[in-house]
Formats: structure tokens, C-alpha cells, sequence
């Protein structure tokens, strides 16, 4: 393998182990990039190795999304369930839209920002997970709707890089009265549109600059990606039910202030 080819691996794996747990895995992917001196036109490998993630996403809880749009003409906790994920997506749609150029252009150029953004976030999770706080729902498709739309306001912080779309769904959820298993999977089901509206409006908002050129290291990307967020997406609740979300925070910490050493250094 070259160095793209290998890049591309690393990245894509980088990008399925970290999408569904809250370290940010675009702030990874970023950090990554700018220290393999690893780019692409339009980012469209970044763009499109997140499709990777969404569809392991679907395919992991493919018979409850089923089972949900089956029951959608008759079944009003369908409904409600449905009515909740969008809810929550509505916030990051009107942000992302109004504020998209600026967070590629400007936020998504700035690692300092982003490192800066894992060590608070990372301090942040460590408080959240150290709360005595009580739980009061337990199944993510329960979730009342004004506590959706709670969540998804929230997760619009994750549109500065670092702060981690999954980490922001989850702590707020917490916040808001979930246990630490249903933040999770409403964050997972949370992912799927607000993912894909990313990668749509991505691949809309960059269409005349994509470079399609290095479609062997896009596959790469994406097959990793896909593989490895399956793996993620089927440990993590059981891990978080059982140790909660420490260590991610921890994690961050390390990572973010790593960065930092490394850019005062002038890497």
C-alpha cells in the first residue's frame, strides 16, 4: 500500500471507532489529517466515509427502523418515536444551513480550536457522568418531545469541530432525565438524518469543487469506516450501561492536550 492508501485505512477506521461515542470524530479526523498532511478537494473523503457510518447505523438497527415506518399509519408510539428523532433534527438544520460556510471555513481550519474543544468537552462528560443525577426515561423511543427538541438544540454545539455530536446528544439527554443506555441510543438514531443531511448538503454545497478522482482511497475509507462503527455501535451500550462515559472523557483530555503539545512544538 502507499501512503494515500494507508491514510485513507487509517482515517476510515478512525472515523468508525470515534462517530458514535463522544470524543468527536470529526475533530479526530481533522486533527489526523493535518498531521498526515492528508487533504482532499471539497473534503470529499471526509464527507463521504461518514456515509459509511450512517449505513452501519442502519444496518445494525435495520428491524427496529422497520418495524417504526411499518407502524407509522396505525401505531401512535411509532409516531411519537419518529416525530421525536425529527424534532431533535430540526435545530441542526437551521443552524447547519445558516451557518455551514462558516463552520468549514473558518472552524474546521483550526486545530488549536479543535484540541481546545476535546479538553473541554472531555471535562465537561467526567462532571455530567459524576452527577448523582436520576433517571427518569429509560427507553430512547419513549422520550417526551419537548425533551427531543431539548437534545437537538444541544447537539448544535457539536457544529464547532471537537465538540462531538454524540458527546453533545448524550449529555444532554443525561441532563434531561435519560439513562446512560437510552442517551445512547437516542444519540444513535439521532445520527442517522442528521447525518445524512450533512453528507447531502455537503455534497450539494461543495459539488463544483469535489475531486472524485481518488475513488480507490474513498472506497478504502468507506469500507473501514463502515466495519468499524458496527463494532463500536454493538459494544457501546452495554459498556456505557455498566462503566458510563469516564473514560471517553478522560480520553479527550489526553488527546486535545497532545494536540496542543504538538502544535506549540510547530507540527
Amino acid at each position: 500500500m502507499n501512503d494515500a492508501t494507508l491514510s485513507a485505512l487509517f482515517l476510515g477506521l478512525l472515523e468508525g471507532l470515534t462517530e458514535f461515542i463522544p470524543v468527536s470524530s470529526t475533530g479526530h479526523i481533522l486533527l489526523a489529517g493535518h498531521f498526515l498532511g492528508f487533504d482532499s478537494a471539497g473534503k470529499t473523503f471526509e464527507v463521504v466515509i461518514q456515509l459509511g457510518a450512517v449505513l452501519a447505523i442502519l444496518g445494525v438497527y435495520a428491524a427496529k427502523i422497520g418495524r417504526t415506518v411499518a407502524g407509522l399509519p396505525s401505531d401512535p408510539q411509532a409516531r411519537r418515536f419518529a416525530g421525536s428523532v425529527l424534532i431533535a433534527f430540526l435545530p441542526a438544520v437551521v443552524v447547519g444551513v445558516l451557518a455551514h460556510d462558516f463552520i468549514k471555513d473558518v472552524l474546521f481550519e483550526s486545530p488549536r480550536l479543535i484540541a481546545s474543544m476535546l479538553i473541554i468537552g472531555g471535562i465537561v462528560l467526567l462532571i455530567v457522568d459524576r452527577l448523582p443525577l436520576t433517571p427518569r426515561h429509560h427507553e430512547a423511543d419513549r422520550f417526551p418531545l419537548p425533551m427531543a427538541l431539548g437534545i437537538g438544540v444541544i447537539q448544535c454545539l457539536a457544529m464547532i469541530p471537537g465538540v462531538s455530536r454524540s458527546g453533545a446528544t448524550i449529555v444532554g439527554a443525561l441532563a434531561l432525565g435519560a439513562d446512560k443506555r437510552a442517551a445512547a441510543e437516542f444519540s444513535f438514531f439521532l445520527s442517522m438524518p442528521t447525518m445524512a443531511g450533512a453528507f447531502a448538503y455537503d455534497l450539494y454545497k461543495n459539488r463544483d469543487v469535489l475531486d472524485w478522482s481518488a475513488l480507490g482511497e474513498i472506497a478504502i475509507g468507506f469500507a473501514a469506516a463502515f466495519v468499524a462503527a458496527i463494532l463500536v455501535v454493538r459494544w457501546l451500550l452495554g459498556f456505557v450501561s455498566q462503566h458510563g462515559y469516564g473514560l471517553f472523557g478522560w480520553w479527550r483530555i489526553i488527546v486535545g492536550s497532545i494536540v496542543l503539545a504538538a502544535l506549540s512544538m510547530g507540527y
